[in-house]
């Protein structure tokens, strides 16, 4: 009996801010009910994105009691609302998920009176259930109604709630939308940055070196020591030219990569480091396993590479640490990678860091990255790269 009651009482607390949220909603049906009648006037019609987001709110909340109560989340498909009044309107009148929440809204009008029948089951279930388990012994039959009105109420609004998947294809568009943006525009930067680099570095090591060249020509016959001292000057042109370009070259895609295979390109990386960097591996091999599926696409490489050269060149740029954590793991769907330093904290992406390059790199291919960085430390990046194995 004891059991039972806990159980009903664990029901009843989630039913109660149902009960509350059920008459708020009587009240807003009643109210948008009589804005829908005044829709007719400009100024009804101006009202309805913000109604729409009240809505949103209220929805919100009941994703939120039904995750608790079941422990798994309701996810929410919505397009932004924003810019002039009549885009606003436009965005709410045309988005599926505005139909998905009034639809809850007008089903919940009906079913809403659930939580408030908690009030006579417990009356009736004192009753009857303590003489049936408290004398007879037997199992209760009337308190554990209240556990399956949370149930129902939790099934009713999880099966109202969740996002049509033409609400999910039209956020899935607007996400794609985004990072195909943010592709472009890094890809565009990263070109940028090489034409910068080929422009003030190599080619004028290269005009440099046919000058040099040239007088050497011109200063063989009449003084052969000159010239060699300019073609010495032009071997160290070129060897510093082929440097740079080695540079460009690694800028685009690292060879390393192509010849070591991830692990092994990172372990150089680290090595190279200003900090004392510990690198752990799970479940990838070198490049030899290729064959053996070990590898993830180039594309992939590429991004999480990136993320690592990125991360530890900031830590120790802004950090102050003196070591660095890297973690590479391979899971069912993809590729994880950890960067954390012991530093000082406080990373911000609008800081120039370079946290927005990697953001738009992951995100061109459908990954996540989190960063993590109070201030006082410790800073760490995650990055989940989806692909195939």
């Amino acid at each position: 009996m004891r059991k039972t009651v806990r159980e009903a009482a664990r029901a009843t607390r989630q039913l109660a801010p149902a009960a509350v949220l059920s008459f708020g909603s009587y009240l807003f049906v009643t109210v948008l009910l009589i804005g829908a009648i005044g829709a007719v006037s400009v100024v009804a019609i101006g009202l309805l994105p913000e109604t729409v987001l009240l809505v949103r709110r209220i929805a919100g909340a009941k994703r939120r009691m039904v995750a608790a109560w079941t422990g798994q989340e309701i996810p929410e498909a919505y397009r932004p609302v924003e810019g002039t009044v009549r885009e606003r309107v436009r965005t709410v009148v045309r988005d599926p998920g505005t139909f998905t929440d009034l639809r809850w809204m007008v089903a919940y009008y009906a079913y809403g009176c659930l939580p408030f029948l908690a009030i006579p089951l417990w009356l009736l279930g004192l009753l009857v259930d303590g003489v049936w388990c408290g004398l007879l012994r037997r199992e209760a039959v009337v308190l554990p109604l209240i556990g399956r009105l949370a149930d129902l109420d939790a099934k009713w609004s999880t099966a109202l709630l969740k996002p049509s998947p033409k609400a999910e294809l039209a956020v899935r568009v607007e996400e794609l939308t985004e990072t195909r943006a943010g592709a472009i525009a890094a890809h565009g930067a990263e070109l940028r940055r090489i034409e910068r680099d080929l422009h003030d570095g190599t080619q004028a090591r290269l005009v440099s070196l046919s000058m040099r060249i040239g007088l050497a020509k011109r200063a063989y016959d009449r003084d052969p020591e000159a010239a060699r001292r300019l073609l010495d000057d032009a071997q160290d042109q070129a060897e510093e030219a082929l440097t740079e370009l080695r540079h460009v070259v690694r800028g685009i895609h690292p060879p390393i990569l192509t010849d070591r295979g991830l692990a092994g390109a990172v372990r150089a990386l680290a090595a190279s480091s200003g900090l004392d960097v510990a690198v752990t591996v799970d479940g990838l091999e070198d490049a030899d396993s290729e064959r053996d599926g070990a590898r993830a696409p180039a594309a992939v490489e590429a991004a999480a590479y990136f993320v690592v050269a990125e991360s530890l060149t900031n830590a120790a740029k802004h950090s102050g640490a003196e070591r660095a954590e890297v973690g590479l793991v391979r899971t069912g769907k993809g590729l994880r990678v950890t960067v954390r330093d012991e530093g000082r904290g406080g990373a911000d992406e609008g800081g120039g860091s370079g946290l927005l390059g990697m953001r738009r790199r992951v995100a061109a291919l459908d990954g996540t990255l989190r960063l993590t960085s109070p201030v006082g430390g410790p800073t760490v990046i995650e990055v989940e790269l989806p692909c195939v194995w």
